[in-house]
């Protein structure tokens, strides 16, 4: 009797339907792969009690140069840090203009462009939206700078828990976002009410905005039909990313100071905190795709799951994506709402070390990466800020992946599987349960779950066959390519 391994490559594709996933994972939750060894994420645990009190979107976490750790929130209608104690501060500015915690449409007067549409005729429900309030945060040295979109205003926090944050003296207000450049100016983006234009401050003074021959400061309208989205610092430029294409601001000195060049077009990012930048480049989230940019062009960056991410995305609540990067995995994570949710639930997650996606249920609005704190940070809707990639406790998550049709032979026969030999790193680490059917739109019969043993006796038959691996110990599990022990049965 033959030994058939079960060897499927790491990743899950998820293309239309389950039988165009044949031979690989088509769904799954809280597991990657390492060295193509499937394994679970990380657990999280709460950062003793400390919570944003209301959805976060937008954070940054930095260093002081005394040596104390900050994280930066901002929520709708206010702005807080959390020190290295977890303890929360409310720093919010006073005068704040309060945004709103989801997308809405705004049908009002205003709402539209002149003359579309006939007179006394109902406006289309949604034709301009308002997107949910984001936060832009970064830190210019030690002090942290903020700009809601939804208030405009650019505000520094001097490390003082006993003081507000405060406006930036002479700073363009009706901006959409801010950037610290890797030369130390401050990026105002859609300064002043203007969504194509970039206004910068003099170097190292961020209340010095007016240019004259006696400093840098300066700003340049984008030749693009689009509104700048956000901007991030990567490999010695900065990459400003508008809804429908990319460009990179270069220094360059005097008289003109940095220099602009568009390079993509039909990029645009999908909301003001899609994009994240790692050593590999940076990568964010459009309305129809992914995409990285690495110093040359723009590349569309290939993915199996797209066609499942983007037809089941709240596309009115899109505002909502938000992107965080994981360093010590090598991933990139996409936060998003689902068809059938108003705030993020779901997760999508790129492997570029490695090139596989994977996708998960999770909930969380914002976050940041390992590096100032220990571990990423990332923090829930309903407040409540985790530390990532520690433990095992998924609060009652199931750690599962699930494959597509795995076929034996040309399906022409029946497969009578009679015995798995697992592969784990510990033994019973895991279930598995199979799925068979006779043909594809055949009803399915389930077999398990089976703790695994050496060997683990199963009986079931079929044309086709679905594996589902769950986890069933909260420990750093290891599954690897089990074998399982089929003979060939009749036609019928």
């Amino acid at each position: 009797m033959p030994l058939v391994p079960l060897q499927i490559p790491p990743g899950i594709s998820r293309k239309g339907t389950a039988l165009e996933s044949t031979g690989r994972w088509f769904d799954g939750s809280l597991v990657r792969w390492k060295d193509g060894v499937l394994q679970p994420v990380g657990g999280w645990a709460q950062r003793g009690s400390a919570t944003a009190t209301g959805v976060a979107r937008g954070a940054v976490a930095w260093r002081a140069n005394n040596g104390t750790r900050w994280l930066a929130f901002g929520m709708h209608n206010a702005l807080k840090v959390m020190n290295a104690g977890n303890i929360v501060t409310d720093i919010t500015p006073a005068g704040l203009t309060a945004g709103i915690v989801s997308a809405d449409s705004n049908d009002g007067y205003g709402g539209g462009l002149y003359g579309v549409s006939f007179y006394g005729t109902e406006r289309p429900e949604g034709e301009t939206p308002i997107p949910a309030t984001t936060w832009s945060l970064d830190n210019f040295g030690e002090y942290l700078v903020a700009c809601s979109n939804a208030d405009g205003k650019i505000y520094q926090w001097t490390l003082n828990t006993a003081n507000d944050a405060a406006i930036v003296t002479n700073a363009p207000t009706g901006n959409s976002g801010i950037l610290v450049t890797e030369e130390r100016f401050l990026f105002a983006l859609g300064a002043g009410g203007n969504p194509r234009k970039v206004q910068w401050c003099d170097r190292e003074d961020n209340t010095l905005w007016t240019p004259a021959a006696t400093n840098e400061a300066g700003d340049l309208e984008l030749q693009t039909n689009g509104q700048i989205m956000l901007a991030l610092r990567t490999r010695g430029q900065a990459l400003i990313l508008t809804d429908v294409d990319a460009h990179t601001a270069s220094y360059q000195g005097p008289p003109f100071v940095y220099g602009f060049e568009r390079v993509g077009s039909s990029c645009g990012a999908a909301s003001r905190n899609c994009a994240t930048a790692v050593d590999a480049g940076v990568f964010w989230m459009s309305r129809d795709g992914f995409y990285s940019f690495t110093g040359g062009g723009v590349q569309p960056l290939p993915s199996e799951v797209s066609d499942y991410v983007f037809s089941d995305l709240n596309v009115a609540q899109i505002s909502k994506v938000a992107c965080v990067a994981n360093g010590l995995q090598n991933e990139v994570w996409w936060f998003y709402p689902s068809a059938s949710s108003n705030e993020n639930n779901r997760y999508v997650a790129y492997n570029y070390a490695e090139g596989y996606w994977t996708i998960g249920a999770m909930a969380r609005t914002c976050g940041v990466d390992a590096g100032v704190f220990r571990n990423p940070i990332l923090i829930a809707p309903t407040g409540p800020i985790y530390a990532h990639e520690t433990g095992w406790n998924y609060e009652g998550a199931e750690v599962y992946v699930e494959s597509g049709p795995v076929q034996i032979g040309v399906g022409d026969q029946t497969a009578m599987a009679k015995e798995l030999i697992p592969d784990e790193k510990t033994q019973g680490d895991v279930t598995t349960t199979f799925k068979t059917r006779f043909y594809p739109n055949d009803t399915e019969r389930s077999f398990g779950p089976y703790s695994m043993s050496n060997p683990t006796s199963v009986r079931f038959s079929g044309r086709q066959m679905v594996m589902r691996v769950v986890g069933a110990r909260f420990t750093d599990w290891r599954w690897g390519i089990p074998r399982l022990d089929v003979e060939a049965g009749g036609r019928r």
